[in-house]
């Protein structure tokens, strides 16, 4: 027989022999009580070097709260700053080595980066002399300002969109886009509409372009993280409510989680202060989901196993170092599996992805720690009443997940392979919708849940003048050829021929180059003007010795789309092979990692075809950007795969005591509340994305938060089980567990670990909790 820890132990008294088979009683209870009080001392004497009692010993419990408080006090500050730190503007999305980006670094030598507010005028039947002479007052106002960035002596207009009788009329005005920029857009923008006055006795009035377009996405990721925090803690507290039906130990997770989420974001902050990395208002917002998610994870997980030592051990100390030693390595295995898979973005093209990758993995990594150290510390400090009102007296009895899940199980070991094939053929089915996938890139008018005014703005300039007339192309040349490089561009067919000019307030030349803009005909961000960019690159190219250089808006949409083509092909496969050697190195076999993969790939296909199916008919949205499948395949994969870690670890180590088949079914019920009340946190806290008024943010929380909801209620518990099941001691090659004959390896089967105390599902009492022979886990 052995000890918690695998040691030899001298055998018991008849009385504990005799209370292996007696469930219920009082004997049973006291025998079980000795047994765990022996078990506590040998364990002592083991760990008390070990990690956990690091964590949660009488004395280290307070230095590492100790520690944790000095932390945060040096970071919270730091923390706050995050926001100033973020950068929205176009080079923080772009590629470094994009044409457009070239050309916006080079542009910067010949006028300081600006945006164009345009404001639109427009009656329908006609603009009144009454209107013209407001428009003319509008423009000798906007021409004083200059406060937020505003170039008030450049303005240029009004321009009208017909001689005589004239319907509609357009202003431009510049606004600075220095690094303090995408700060104060949208004041500059406010501070324009306050002296063009709005819409009213039949005029309709609208600031549009890029500044007003700008504008509207800076307000939209303004409060960002605090609408994220706030979203993402109800979601938080009702499922812990829901899970641990206690008011009072969801407080402990929410002090973790908040504590990681803060020290976060101030190291994030740092980085992006002094290394260089890049932040931006997405990256920024996924970072709070993500520690939320997985912190809360890691607490549900951890707090499972103390639950079941706290009615095992009389001291909580003892409890918590051994609920460390068994769910730390499935814990800490899955927040490497998280962090790794993140910092796979680093090889990424895009500059927004290639930042999303550190910021992911701090993330991660910080809720990973904290969950690992400040959380136990508190929850021991708290003692068992914080458990109130299910306390898990010492010598309890334990719910076990004997039932719902393990006649699961059980059902499926009957005819494991009809269940795996019907259950892969619906997902594959699912993925079908995958036909209705439009990851192509979205317009700004279907950027946005709602309509913002530069949206309704565009829609009525487009009405009256060329669509592309509020953000032209920009293109920079050699002075000798720039007559030649003029004239390819105006002969291109999507190119308002007599629109190319230099900007006011431009410099004619530079160190030998000129620059200079035209208007496109279709809308900037449309298909049409994207394939327009690509044709006055062909002419421009094909100048010899002229250097040239296209960019601007549409030509920055282009080379986003191109990258992040790129990055798909690219990132995707890494990841999975990332996922693939951590599992095959945590598992040590090569086949049941390999049919995981395969589960979780199936899960992400289904997962986005169902979503491609509401969006089109359920949402109305337009489309998807192009980098959200691999968005989504990152974080289903990354996340999803830690169930099945958990899962898999568990069936593994039964099936060394029990067995393949039956340790299927142990580890299924061992882990299948718990598991699944980890889903849904984390589906909800993805689903928090939604609060957000950008259709790109909506799409990729919803489409997350049903992957992980399949991968917690189908994929896991049905498609892994039914297949391991089939597949039988096999899954493990090429390690020894795969000869077995279907005798139990090791000793008898360990008892069902508890999991989420709150499944709502009436289970039998548990097996004596602590008796010889239980394995460490």
């Amino acid at each position: 027989m052995t000890d918690a820890q695998g040691t030899p132990e001298p055998q018991g008294s008849q009385a504990s022999q005799d209370s292996q088979g007696s469930l219920r009683s009082q004997a049973s209870q006291d025998t079980q009580g000795s047994q765990g009080s022996r078990n506590s001392q040998g364990f002592r004497g083991k760990q008390r070097r070990g990690v956990g009692w690091l964590v949660c010993g009488r004395r280290s419990k307070w230095l590492v709260v100790g520690l944790w408080l000095v932390l945060l006090v040096v970071m919270a500050p730091f923390a706050q700053k995050l926001t100033d730190a973020q950068d929205n503007d176009a080079a923080s999305w772009l590629p470094g080595s994009a044409e457009s980006t070239q050309v916006l670094q080079t542009s910067e030598d010949f006028r300081p980066e600006q945006l164009p507010a345009i404001v639109v005028y427009a009656r329908a039947d006609g603009l009144t002399a009454q209107d013209q002479v407001r428009i003319a007052r509008d423009v000798r106002e906007l021409k004083e300002l200059s406060e937020h960035g505003i170039r008030g002596a450049e303005t240029r207009g009004p321009v009208f969109d017909r001689r005589p009788a004239p319907r509609a009329a357009q202003v431009s005005v510049p606004i600075t886009m220095d690094e303090k920029g995408w700060e104060r857009i949208a004041p500059a923008v406010d501070a324009i509409r306050a002296d063009v006055g709005e819409s009213g006795d039949g005029l309709a009035v609208h600031i549009t372009g890029p500044g007003g377009t700008s504008a509207d996405f800076s307000e939209a990721f303004e409060g960002i993280d605090s609408t994220l925090l706030f979203s993402a803690m109800a979601v938080v507290i009702v499922m812990l409510l829901l899970t641990y039906r206690s008011p009072t130990l969801l407080i402990v997770p929410l002090i973790g989680v908040v504590a990681a989420l803060f020290t976060a974001q101030a190291l994030v902050y740092l980085l992006a202060e002094h290394a260089g990395l890049t932040v931006n208002g997405q990256s920024a917002g996924i970072l709070t989901v993500l520690v939320f998610g997985a912190g809360t994870d890691y607490a549900l997980l951890l707090v499972a196993r103390y639950r079941e030592e706290l009615r095992r051990h009389e001291d909580r100390h003892e409890a918590m170092a051994l609920a460390l030693h068994r769910a730390g390595p499935a814990v800490v295995a899955s927040g490497a599996t998280v962090v790794l898979s993140m910092l796979v973005l680093l090889a990424a093209e895009m500059n927004s992805t290639r930042g999303l990758g550190p910021v992911a993995a701090i993330g991660v990594a910080v809720a990973l720690v904290a969950m690992l150290t400040l959380f136990p510390a508190l929850l021991v400090i708290c003692g068992r009443w914080i458990f109130w009102p299910v306390v898990p007296h010492f010598g309890s009895e334990d719910p076990t997940e004997r039932g719902v899940w393990a006649r699961m199980g059980n059902r499926f070991s009957h005819r494991p392979r009809l269940v795996w094939v019907i259950t892969a053929a619906t997902l594959a089915l699912l993925s079908l919708g995958l036909i209705q996938l439009r990851a192509e890139g979205i317009s700004n008018a279907d950027s946005f849940t709602d309509k913002p005014d530069s949206i309704i703005g565009q829609e009525v300039s487009a009405r009256y003048f060329p669509a592309g007339s509020g953000d032209p192309l920009v293109v920079i040349s050699d002075r000798e050829q720039a007559e030649e490089v003029g004239r390819a561009v105006a002969d291109t067919r999507g190119v308002v021929p007599d629109s190319l000019g230099l900007p006011p307030g431009t410099k004619p030349e530079f160190e030998g180059k000129v620059l200079f803009e035209a208007t496109m005909t279709a809308p900037a961000d449309s298909e049409a003007a994207k394939r327009t960019v690509e044709r006055v690159r062909d002419a421009v190219h094909a100048v010899p010795d002229a250097n040239a250089r296209v960019g601007g808006g549409t030509a920055a949409l282009l080379d986003m789309d191109r990258a992040t083509t790129h990055d798909n092909i690219l990132i995707i496969p890494l990841v999975l092979l990332v996922v693939l050697l951590i599992l095959c190195a945590l598992l040590r076999a090569l086949i049941a990692p390999l049919l995981l993969i395969g589960t979780v790939v199936l899960s992400f296909a289904a997962a986005l075809g169902i979503s491609a199916l509401a969006f089109r008919h359920v949402f109305d949205y337009a489309g998807e950007t192009t980098d959200f499948p691999l968005f989504v395949f990152v974080f289903l994969v990354a996340l999803g795969i830690d169930y099945n870690i958990f899962l898999t670890t568990r069936i593994r180590e039964e099936a060394a005591r029990q067995g393949t088949r039956p340790g299927v079914v142990t580890g299924l019920a061992a882990t299948g509340a718990v598991i699944t009340s980890a889903g849904l946190v984390l589906a909800g806290t993805f689903a928090a994305l939604g609060t957000l008024p950008m259709v790109a943010f909506a799409e990729i929380g919803f489409t997350v938060a049903l992957g992980v909801l399949l991968d917690t209620f189908i994929v896991r518990s049905v498609l892994v089980t039914s297949l391991f099941l089939d597949v039988g001691p096999k899954i493990w090659w090429p390690n020894r567990l795969a000869h077995e004959t279907g005798a139990p390896v090791a000793g008898p089967p360990t008892p069902a670990a508890p999991s989420a105390p709150a499944t709502p599902v009436a289970e039998p009492p548990a097996e004596p909790a602590s008796r010889p022979g239980s394995p460490s886990e």
